[in-house]
């Protein structure tokens, strides 16, 4: 007899803590930018445009190469994917140091987005792969916990690498790019020894837990889509809508993660001290990720839990903007970052409630790249929106609107996925009688 909660607490032990870690690379090596940016604007005599531009081309390169990354992955393995993802992308890192243009600096952010692709989602499907779905979203909010502890974590690293400007003839902003973009290259040989593919090449698991396993996963699929042909998951409609939807987290999170540099930095605080002020929204977005998938789990219910951070999320962006105290409107922020990021493993549960095999890695990847396109937005509208009009208050309000937007469509989507989970149940039970 088999002890499903043992089962799942070895597995959990076995591959969160290792894809968290990571995924805090990956994420230290997507934000090191917006503190290199304090120094490296000036330095190579870019504008807030050239910068704003390269930084949002990452996620072109991202958008472009994630659906056909995470299809080669389910063709070639996790282990031997990932180590090629964190190489590429860790070298692509190194390089960035020696940017001396624009053009350069637009070249390699593309190629980091290219170079990542498939990374995130990639992690999202072996989670279908690897544990029952009622246990999902807790597992996706605890590697989710590592991106902000990447967040907690770069600040300071960041700030404290700024202050090197000038050891060893290199600028403070080139050893940002350096110190971050190695361990990623570390990491990758290491995975390549410690990754399996699935549970039925896992050396951990005894052959009965395997069976076990998948088993129930079998039977948790059967009411489930799976594509002939994982790019015809790409005009599932469900996917085309969770993809637009999805765009406003991304467009919230990383105007949000991109700019609270520079906002404290106005504070009139050192780089080291911006670095460790940027600590504390990540401790309270860590709690949240840790609290609202469980509450969601134990409640068995995912709307609320989506919805309710978004438009606290929301609100606090607003407020942030209408307080004059900068302690204040700090503890707005960090709102802000809770409820951007809390609900999000939540989200991505809903997904794998009607995908699964290959056709759930092309959606994942199809959700997550468009909705990244996010992050591209943020990065040249809220910009273009300061430079045309001279507010500061409108960037913020513009990311609100996009984050309370994104949130109340969750009522639309789970309605369009039960609608098609209903018509499915009841197709088969005509076949079933026809039969």
């Amino acid at each position: 007899m088999i002890d499903e909660q043992a089962l799942v607490q070895k597995i959990t032990w076995r591959l969160i803590p290792y894809l968290g870690f990571i995924y805090l690379i990956a994420y230290i090596d997507r934000q090191n930018v917006s503190f290199a940016k304090l120094q490296m604007v000036g330095d190579l005599g870019f504008s807030e445009y050239i910068y704003g531009l390269g930084a949002s081309l990452f996620f072109i390169g991202y958008f472009l190469f994630e659906v056909p990354s995470n299809i080669i992955l389910v063709k070639v393995g996790a282990r031997r994917w990932f180590t090629r993802i964190m190489l590429s992308w860790g070298l692509v890192t190194l390089l960035l140091a020696f940017t001396r243009n624009a053009t350069m600096f637009y070249i390699l952010r593309f190629l980091l987005g290219v170079c990542e692709a498939g990374f995130f989602p990639g992690i999202l499907f072996l989670v279908t792969l690897w544990f029952p779905f009622e246990y999902r979203s807790r597992m996706v909010g605890s590697f989710m916990l590592f991106s902000a502890l990447a967040n907690a974590i770069g600040a300071p690293i960041g700030g404290l690498l700024l202050d090197l400007d000038g050891m060893g003839g290199l600028q403070g902003w080139q050893w940002v790019f350096l110190i971050t973009g190695a361990p990623a290259v570390i990491m990758g040989i290491v995975t390549l020894f410690y990754l399996v593919d699935g549970p039925q090449q896992a050396r951990f698991l005894s052959d009965q837990e395997k069976a076990w396993l998948k088993q129930r996963l079998a039977a948790e699929d059967v009411s489930k889509t799976e594509h002939g042909n994982p790019f015809k998951t790409l005009l599932d409609p469900r996917v085309l809508l969770m993809s637009l939807y999805y765009i406003g987290f991304p467009l919230a999170a990383y105007g949000l993660s991109y700019w609270l540099p520079t906002i404290v930095k106005g504070f009139g605080v050192s780089n080291t001290v911006n670095g460790f002020i940027n600590v504390i929204p990540w401790i309270f977005v860590g709690l949240g990720l840790k609290i609202v998938p469980a509450l969601a789990a134990k409640a068995g219910k995912q709307t609320a839990f989506i919805v309710g951070p978004a438009l606290f999320g929301a609100a606090c962006l607003v407020l942030s903007v209408y307080v004059n105290d900068n302690v204040l409107r700090f503890a707005f922020l960090c709102g802000a970052a809770v409820g951007i990021f809390s609900g999000q493993p939540v989200l991505w549960s809903l997904p794998s409630t009607f995908l699964t095999g290959a056709s759930a890695a092309a959606g994942l990847a199809m959700i997550n790249s468009v909705g990244n396109l996010g992050g591209f937005i943020s990065q040249n509208v809220v910009p273009w929106i300061k430079d045309t009009t001279g507010s500061t208050t409108l960037p913020m309000l513009f990311l609100a609107a996009c984050l309370a937007i994104a949130g109340l469509m969750t009522f639309y989507v789970q309605r369009v996925i039960r609608r098609s989970q209903i018509e499915k149940a009841q197709s088969g039970l005509t076949a079933r009688a026809a039969s």
